[in-house]
């Protein structure tokens, strides 16, 4: 019963989306502008840096506080998995939020707070695979499904327990998913790049 609770509060957790609550006080829905994605990154090219600060930092912190939650109640017979079935269904919220007409954004953020709580030695290579691929191609989209992807093989490597090995592989599978579109359009060549993050390749044109 618990544990059924928990999950439940994870989702509404994760159904607090940062973009439309921050929206909100600005009167705006950025599910209406740019990409039409409730995240960060759309966040950041519609409304600015200081407000995309604070969407990265809400949807960050609600997947730290999920994890969190999960760890502080389980018991003995959860406490190997509930942690991570907490922090997965708040990003499951952030994707599908229910108070948002489950429209949200792409669950990144959500994933890096969970990791924060639930395998920190883990964080440092998720944002490391994010900023080489950002730097070196622009490819905000990219970035995060590679990030991903470096989560679950490094758990592989790793011989990680089957909680984790399944939280890491769900994530990754989720933000491949969410990100089809970024793939899509990457295979046509039409995806936008960040091009002030691309710093090898303007070192090179100065050079």
């Amino acid at each position: 019963m618990i544990a059924s609770l928990l999950l439940i509060a994870a989702y509404l957790l994760g159904s607090l989306s940062g973009s439309l609550l921050l929206g909100r006080l600005r009167g705006v829905d950025i599910r209406t502008q740019g990409s039409g994605n409730a995240g960060g990154t759309n966040a950041f090219r519609t409304q600015g840096l200081k407000f995309a600060l604070g969407v990265v930092v809400i949807d960050i912190g609600k997947g730290a506080l999920a994890a969190w939650l999960g760890l502080r109640f389980a018991d003995a017979a959860s406490a190997a998995w509930l942690g991570y079935a907490t922090a997965f269904a708040a990003v499951v919220g952030h994707v599908w939020p229910l108070w948002h007409g489950f429209r949200g954004g792409k669950g990144a953020a959500t994933v890096i707070g969970a990791t924060l709580v639930l395998w920190p030695a883990a964080t440092p290579v998720l944002l490391a695979m994010w900023l080489c691929v950002l730097i070196l191609t622009g490819y905000v989209g990219l970035g995060t499904v590679l990030a991903g992807l470096a989560l679950a093989t490094l758990a592989i490597a790793t011989g990680a327990d089957a909680p984790r090995l399944a939280f890491t592989l769900a994530a990754a599978l989720l933000l491949a998913w969410t990100h089809r579109g970024n793939l899509a359009r990457l295979r046509a060549g039409t995806e936008s790049r960040f091009e002030k993050a691309r710093l090898l390749h303007r070192l090179a044109r100065r050079a």
